[in-house]
């Protein structure tokens, strides 16, 4: 893993950063509307497959499916995640920087599902921040590598640098098996890969002609 990558910007001292806080109200929001008309939206904003006869797909999705979430589990873990490894990360980057991070690993996480979907075929929606909160979670690794973090599963202190290695590995695992069927394990290699892409472009020099 990379010293971090960024200056650090002026520190924001309040628990829950202003893009995080928006988020998760966001996020929150279309869970409560998803209870109340669940078709409509999961037909028009989750991320449907291209191609497929009788997909609703539409170029939107590949961001609204960020916001809609399978149960209250699913926006619990991905909303947990939001906060614990982006809380740092907005404070450090800025705002306005985090927000286009967070959002080009939830449209780059959706690009890469829907090649995997494509070959994979089969009309099915996927729905979830996850593609985000991996990208997050590989720039938490790269920028705080040392760091340690405590695995709820098992219950084992680590160094942020290894729990991204360990999840990034066992995502492409999953992904490769097929043993976690129902979840976009390719879709969270694919928030994580835009992410570090992002970041390394970030990272280079400005050339000044």
């Amino acid at each position: 893993m990379n010293a971090p990558v960024y200056k650090f910007r002026r520190q924001d001292t309040s628990a829950i950063p202003t893009i995080i806080f928006t988020l998760l109200i966001a996020n929150g929001l279309v869970f409560a509307l998803q209870q109340m008309n669940p078709r409509f939206l999961m037909i028009n904003f989750a991320l449907w497959p291209v191609g497929e006869p009788g997909s609703p797909f539409a170029p939107w999705q590949l961001l609204t499916y960020g916001f809609l979430h399978g149960g209250i589990g699913h926006i619990f873990f991905n909303m947990f995640g939001l906060w614990m490894f982006g809380r740092d990360l907005e404070r450090m980057m800025g705002a306005k920087r985090f927000l286009i991070y967070f959002l080009t690993c939830v449209v780059g996480a959706g690009f890469i599902q829907l090649i995997v979907a494509g070959m994979q075929g089969g009309l099915y929606p996927t729905v979830g921040a996850s593609g985000g909160v991996f990208g997050i979670l590989l720039a938490y690794g790269m920028t705080y590598p040392n760091r340690m973090i405590m695995l709820m599963i098992p219950p084992i202190p680590m160094k942020a640098k290894y729990f991204v290695l360990f999840y990034g590995l066992l995502e492409l695992y999953l992904g490769v098996s097929g043993n976690a069927p129902g979840v976009a394990n390719f879709a969270h290699l694919g928030g994580m890969l835009f992410g570090f892409l992002l970041l390394m472009y970030w990272k280079k020099p400005t050339r000044r002609g």
